[in-house]
């Protein structure tokens, strides 16, 4: 009984969400992690340029 229940809830959730949706969902996530990425790498470079030819101003 409890199997039978366990693949009634899975049958449901997949014919819940489509296939666009669920592409969707990984899009988006994957959109903002790249975002985040390039951030922090222009952040870091100019970081690292900054210190390279900054130099100190008494």
């Amino acid at each position: 009984m409890k199997k039978l229940s366990t693949i009634t809830l899975m049958i449901l959730t997949i014919m819940s969400l489509t296939s666009c949706e669920i592409i969707g969902g990984i899009f988006k996530a994957g959109v903002w992690s790249g975002i985040l990425i390039v951030v922090v790498v222009v952040a870091l470079l100019i970081w690292l340029l900054a210190k390279m030819f900054g130099g100190r101003r008494d």
